[in-house]
Parts: C-alpha cells; sequence; structure tokens
C-alpha cells in the first residue's frame, strides 16, 4: 500500500519548477564623457522635469558635470550652462526639494580648500534652467570640515526636508527647515556625533513612526544607531548588535563606509548591509528593535576587503534583491568588485568583466534608459577609472516584468524621504518587495529616483505606501495595479494623511 503523501510533500511535488536564472550580460554605454577619471561621487535626479534621470558627478578637482538625459544613450553636460560651473573638488552630493516648489536643488560638499572659504553650497533649481547658489541666503554656511554623507530627510515630520551631514573630522550637523530657512540643531537634537563618520541612512529603524538614523563610522570607531525619541536621538547600536557592522571595533585600519537598506528576506521589514574595510555585513531586522543578527558569513556576503559601497537591486528581475559592492584603492591594493545574485539561501558571485572599471567611489543602480530594467552607474578616481554607465542586458520580454513607484507629498513634491513601499500580489498579502525612498544610500551621494520592484511574470499587483513621521505610520493601499499598463512610465502617488492617489 502506497503511503500518503504529506501535505508540505504534496505542496512541494505541485510546485512549479524554479526558473533558471536570466544570463547576466552588461555592456559600458559609448559616451565618450563618461570615460573621464577622478571622480568622487555621482547622484541621479530628474532636474529639468523631462521624466528621465539626468546625472550629477562631482570631480577630485576638474570641473564638476550635470549630464541632462537626451533619451536613445545620449547624454550632455549642461553644467556651466545651467549656472552650476563648480571647479573645486566635490565629495558629496544630494539631491533635494528644500524650498518645496517642485525641482530637486543640488546640495554639494566640497573638499576643504585654503585659497577657498566654505565647505558647502546649495544651488537652487529654478525651473530647470537655472541654478542658484543661496547657501548664506538660506543659513547653510560651513567654513570647514571633511563633507561626507548629505542626507536630506524630514527627520520632525513637519513635511519639509532637514539636513543630515555627516563629517569625517568633526561632529556631525543637523539643520532643521523652518520655510526654506536653516537652524542648526545638531547639539539639541543629539546629533553632534564626534566620531569619524562616513556615512549614514534614515529609516525606520523600530518601526515607532518617526525616522532614525543609522551613521557609519570610519577608524575602528563602532558605528551609531541613533533612534529618534521626540527629535532627540539616542544610539542603540551596541544593544542591537549594529555597533561592529561585521568588521572589528578599536582596529584603526577597520570601519563601515557605506550603509544601505534591503528587505532581503521579503519578510516587511527593512533590514541593514554595510560596506566596509573588513568583512561585509548583512543584518537581519528582527522588527521592533530586537537584537540584529549579522547573515553575511552564512549567505556568502562576508567578504574580507576594503569595499565602499552596497547597492541594492533586482536587476534579474526574478523578485530577490541582488547586490553590488565596489571595492576601493588603498594601500597599493586595488580590491574587486563583485556583483552577487540570490540563488536560493545564499549570494553567487556573476561579475561580468563589463562592469569591472575600477569603480572605487560609488555605484547607482538606475533605469536611465526607461526599458524597465535597472543599469550600473559607477565612478572612481583610481588609474584607469571612468565614471562609466553599464547597461543592463536583460532579455526585453523580461526587462519589463518590473514596476517604478515614486512617491509625492499631495502638493507633488518630492519632500517624503524616508517613506515605505510593499509590493503584493493582487488582493492578497503575499509579498513580493520592500523599498525605502532613498535617504542617502549612494557613496556620499542621495539620489531623487522611483524605487524599482522586479517582478517575475508581472501579474497585477497591489500597492501599499506608509508614510512616516511625527510618530505615526500611515499607510494607504492601492489595488489591483497592472505592470503591464506601466511600461516605460512611472506609478507616481501622492500621499496625504487620508490616504493616497495614483496620478
Amino acid at each position: 500500500m502506497k503511503r500518503a503523501l504529506s501535505l508540505a510533500a504534496l505542496l512541494a511535488a505541485c510546485a512549479p519548477a524554479e526558473r533558471p536564472p536570466e544570463p547576466v550580460g552588461f555592456a559600458s554605454l559609448p559616451v565618450a564623457a563618461f570615460a573621464a577619471g577622478g571622480t568622487l561621487t555621482d547622484a541621479w535626479a530628474d532636474f529639468d522635469g523631462d521624466r528621465d534621470p539626468d546625472r550629477f558627478v562631482g570631480f577630485n578637482g576638474e570641473p564638476s558635470r550635470l549630464y541632462r538625459n537626451d533619451g536613445g544613450g545620449a547624454f550632455t553636460d549642461v553644467a556651466a550652462n545651467v549656472g552650476l560651473f563648480v571647479s573645486r573638488r566635490v565629495r558629496a552630493s544630494a539631491w533635494g526639494d528644500f524650498d518645496g516648489d517642485g525641482d530637486p536643488d543640488l546640495l554639494l560638499g566640497y573638499a576643504p580648500d585654503s585659497l577657498v572659504s566654505g565647505v558647502l553650497a546649495l544651488w537652487r533649481n529654478d525651473v530647470g534652467t537655472s541654478f542658484t547658489d543661496v547657501t548664506a541666503d538660506v543659513g547653510l554656511a560651513l567654513e570647514a570640515g571633511a563633507t561626507r554623507q548629505p542626507s536630506w530627510v524630514d527627520y520632525d515630520g513637519d513635511r519639509d526636508l532637514d539636513l543630515f551631514l555627516a563629517l569625517r573630522d568633526a561632529p556631525n550637523r543637523m539643520w532643521r527647515n523652518d520655510a526654506g530657512v536653516f537652524t542648526d540643531v545638531s547639539g539639541e537634537s543629539q546629533l553632534a556625533d564626534p566620531r569619524r563618520s562616513v556615512g549614514a541612512v534614515w529609516f525606520d529603524a523600530d518601526e515607532d513612526g518617526d525616522l532614525d538614523v543609522f551613521v557609519a563610522n570610519m577608524d575602528g570607531d563602532a558605528n551609531g544607531m541613533l533612534v529618534n525619541e521626540g527629535g532627540r536621538f539616542y544610539d542603540r547600536a551596541e544593544v542591537w548588535g549594529l555597533a561592529a557592522g561585521g568588521r572589528s571595533l578599536g582596529n584603526e585600519a577597520q570601519g563601515t563606509v557605506r550603509p544601505c537598506l534591503v528587505d532581503f528576506d521579503r519578510d516587511g521589514h527593512l533590514d541593514l548591509s554595510t560596506a566596509n574595510y573588513g568583512p561585509n555585513g548583512l543584518f537581519r531586522n528582527p522588527g521592533r528593535s530586537a537584537l540584529w543578527q549579522d547573515v553575511a558569513p552564512a549567505m556568502g556576503l562576508a567578504v574580507d576587503g576594503h569595499y565602499d559601497t552596497c547597492a541594492w537591486a533586482d536587476f534579474d528581475h526574478d523578485g530577490w534583491p541582488d547586490v553590488y559592492v565596489n571595492g576601493t584603492v588603498t594601500g597599493g591594493v586595488s580590491y574587486p568588485d563583485h556583483l552577487y545574485r540570490r540563488e536560493g539561501e545564499a549570494f553567487v558571485d556573476v561579475t561580468p568583466p563589463a562592469i569591472l572599471v575600477e569603480a572605487d567611489h560609488g555605484a547607482n543602480w538606475v533605469d536611465f534608459d526607461g526599458d524597465g530594467d535597472v543599469d550600473l552607474a559607477l565612478t572612481g578616481t583610481a588609474e584607469g577609472a571612468t565614471h562609466a554607465l553599464v547597461q543592463n542586458l536583460l532579455r526585453p520580454e523580461v526587462a519589463f516584468h518590473s514596476l517604478k513607484v515614486r512617491v509625492l507629498d499631495a502638493e507633488g513634491r518630492a519632500t517624503l524621504a524616508g517613506s515605505e513601499v510593499r509590493v503584493y500580489a493582487a488582493g492578497t498579502f503575499d509579498l513580493l518587495g520592500t523599498g525605502v525612498v532613498d535617504t542617502g544610500s549612494g557613496y556620499d551621494a542621495q539620489s531623487d529616483l522611483p524605487l524599482h520592484f522586479g517582478l517575475p511574470g508581472a501579474e497585477p499587483v497591489d500597492l501599499e505606501v506608509t508614510l512616516v513621521g511625527a510618530g505615526k505610520r500611515i499607510p494607504s493601499r492601492i489595488a489591483g495595479l497592472d505592470p503591464a499598463g506601466y511600461r516605460g512610465r512611472v506609478v507616481t502617488i501622492r500621499l496625504d494623511e487620508q490616504g493616497a492617489v495614483v496620478r
């Protein structure tokens, strides 16, 4: 007599066979200007309002460039044309609509220069046609400091963008935005951390309705997990198991450079990955501030080296986030870059030769060509480095198995950094992916880009968008979106306290 199959075995027997992995194919875009090296920071936003992403690149001594995306793989440097000719060494860049007029403005952090005063500049975007330096007018003049990660983020929940700045050689700074004028609240907020900071990312780590910040520190300093309690911040990194970030504490040769957010296990909680000098880390968020677990060793990501960036995206549209980490060049050693694809319970190195371009100063995933998949923008200062834009060659029939989601406030302004988006199979609570609106995920950079979700099969989905701030988490659900109806377009969602409207 045959034994009856257990329920688990029956379900396994009936499950469809797993789709074989997509071929990994990338090719550098043949734009001659991108061959220039000496690039320190790279940030993307649609500065001119024509619905495609443009690229700012800061150089280590050469004039900065603002590339207007003209479609078809064509980019034109318009920095001088729009008044953004900057000849100083640019260490940091961040796009954010500080004045709430509907277009992204650009904050730049400069390397100190004995011949020129100031290390911070805020360039106001005037309808995508010109930029004006308003630094002194708005109260953001900063005379000295090694600028690193800037983040436009609404830390106090009053619906405008405040500014956080990590500094490598001085206490970090926080400015509160009041109708476009900034007040330094570093001391009263307890964010004036004197540790040697280089990276930061903001999110609702304890899921209590306000934004917290993980700060990455170098030279053996412990990282900070600074939890927002009514506008004052308290460090929980040690008790949560995040102080080391996967590397050694007290070792001057080790530190954390870049923290990134990702829901790698698709449980709805935002996990934290760290690009380190030392072994990289990946910390599973247990929800509600319990001990976070480093799963990088078990999943094949704890590579020991010197890494600057962790850039997460589902590049192959299998429904699981993958990660690109870039090695830096230090002590005469060029540490290799890696593209890790999620395969089962581990990450597998699938790095193709096309993306090995000495990207020692950052990486961004961006769908520059609107074909549905994400491409890779790279920057570097090492010999032979470029600021290459590497096109993802995912098969066309798979490239549009995706959805891009942009979150705006009720007036259509991009002021809701830190908002969370979850994608579910239509009519269910089967979670397909989680993302957070960018709060500083680049290498000393912040972009203003839509969230990207790979959706194998491109079946209809529901979106849940959660507004975070002022001690509240306000979810809104949009039902029955068909990805096929958004090919080449972005799902734009406006949030207010009464709900969300798809436009």
